[in-house]
């Protein structure tokens, strides 16, 4: 028989099990560029099925260079607050001056955020700091490929430029851009970990272009790179994106299936 000290013994044993077991367990949500051809109200209606509960806004009629009023975003939270969802980041992401800071920080506040992303560069970056600090907020430095020459491309150019500010802001780090920028996602992982704030997930066929592919089945090392993410404890939302036009409600789903099933391991 067993006795009562081996009896607790088994159960905290079994708790902290669990607990481990937890805090593994990645957050899987989507970035809403995903659903960039749909209307806000398809776009939840797919949110929904898939069971959903995190968001990243990031579609283009909210960017700040699109100019866009409080009262789409106050439509807008109106709607994720009746359907259960949460949108714990804005995609800015242009922040050139202290008037798109203000904004950033105004209509992250309407949609109840915790961190904002973006690409500035320069002084603002300390202004950045010192506001996002004030407001109790997160900032991601959201690495990009574009044709042209971009500030951010590799971990180095992200880490440059957090050098000398404060762990408020990091990487919001997008695994298909880095794949596109010609450099490895696992590199990129390890590198900038402890600034990482979140994680856009994709998938990319090749170097020097942007056609996303199905998770796994690209040179992003997903399943790999979702490993390292939870070996770090990483607590911040992994934002599913498929950036891919025409109907993707059944590639999204299955894609969404799989990373679930990669954050659970």
């Amino acid at each position: 028989m067993m006795t009562r000290r081996e009896f607790q013994k088994t159960v905290l044993a079994g708790t902290a099990a669990a607990i481990a077991s937890a805090a593994e367990k990645l957050r899987i949500g989507i970035g809403l560029y995903t659903y960039h051809n749909l209307s806000i109200d398809d776009m939840i209606a797919q949110l929904k099925l898939l069971k959903i509960r995190e968001i990243e806004m990031s579609l283009g009629q909210f960017m700040l260079f699109n100019h866009p009023k409080a009262e789409k975003f106050e439509s807008f939270r109106k709607k994720i607050d009746d359907a259960g969802i949460r949108c714990v980041s804005f995609y800015a992401p242009t922040i050139k001056e202290d008037k798109d800071l203000d904004d950033a920080i105004r209509f992250g506040r309407i949609l109840g955020v915790s961190n904002i992303t973006g690409d500035p560069t320069g002084d603002i970056l300390k202004r950045v700091d010192e506001r996002m600090t004030r407001e109790g907020l997160s900032f991601g430095i959201h690495n990009h490929f574009f044709k042209q020459k971009f500030a951010y491309e590799s971990p180095e150019d992200i880490l440059k430029a957090l050098d000398g500010l404060s762990n408020t802001v990091g990487c919001t780090l997008d695994l298909g851009h880095i794949v596109s920028c010609g450099y490895d996602t696992i590199d990129a992982v390890h590198k900038l970990g402890p600034r990482l704030k979140l994680v856009h997930l994709k998938d990319i066929k090749a170097p020097g272009g942007e056609i996303n592919v199905p998770l796994g089945q690209g040179l992003g090392k997903i399943p790999q790179v979702m490993q390292e993410l939870q070996k770090m404890n990483f607590k911040g939302l992994v934002a599913f994106e498929y950036e891919k036009e025409g109907d993707i409600n059944d590639d999204v789903r299955q894609q969404v299936e799989y990373a679930q099933k990669l954050a659970a391991r």
